[in-house]
């Protein structure tokens, strides 16, 4: 599997041949400089490591600094290691969206928007008590019942509750690649992806 760093432009919709109307997501997806390649010998495992997105050189510290220097490039904000990448790379290899072509599927991985604290209608999906039975005054979106009794006289773990919401780690996968415009560096694929626009993606193939 071979994979690239990108960020989330936003959503749109084009229509297929049939004439359906597909939502699509935008993925501005490199490119991506080959910063470091670690082999078994070396570092007990063989990872690529890509780094993407320009950064000021005021705002890297200096060992960033020789290790982009090292790879022949100007600082960058991300970086990520692949570890099962189909072709051999080598050290200032740069890496874009013809990687991908029209058909291909993918799997697209990147951080959730943050919902705050929520209630379990919101976090889970629970329908309320409803209908304001039993005495219920303004209690609709209530999680109800949390467990027994005299046993075990305790909340069980995993108990579906109140809590932070979102602003985790989200992998979306077989997401249709539809087109691939490598001039702009951008991917379009079918269907929705985690993160807010302008978040980091990941993007196996």
């Amino acid at each position: 599997m071979s994979g690239i760093i990108g960020k989330k432009v936003g959503m749109t919709s084009i229509f297929d041949e049939a004439g359906k109307n597909i939502p699509c997501t935008v993925i501005e997806a490199g490119p991506c400089v080959v910063t470091h390649v670690k082999s078994v010998e070396t570092d007990g495992y063989a990872a690529v490591q890509l780094a993407y997105d320009e950064k000021k050189e005021k705002h890297t510290s200096s060992p960033l600094k020789g290790h982009f220097q090292k790879a022949g490039t100007t600082p960058k904000r991300k970086m990520v290691e692949f570890t099962t990448f189909e072709d051999e790379k080598a050290l200032g290899d740069t890496i874009g969206v013809d990687l991908f072509a029209v058909g291909d599927f993918v799997d697209v991985a990147g951080t959730s928007k943050g919902k705050g604290f929520q209630g379990v209608v919101k976090r889970h999906g629970f329908g309320g008590v409803g209908m304001q039975t039993h005495g219920q005054h303004n209690r609709l979106r209530a999680p109800g019942s949390l467990g027994a009794s005299s046993w075990p006289s305790r909340v069980f773990k995993g108990m579906r509750m109140a809590g932070q919401m979102g602003n985790v780690r989200v992998k979306v996968q077989n997401l249709e690649v539809v087109k691939v415009f490598a001039e702009q560096n951008l991917l379009v694929v079918k269907g929705s992806i985690p993160g807010a626009k302008g978040s980091y993606v990941i993007v196996d193939k």
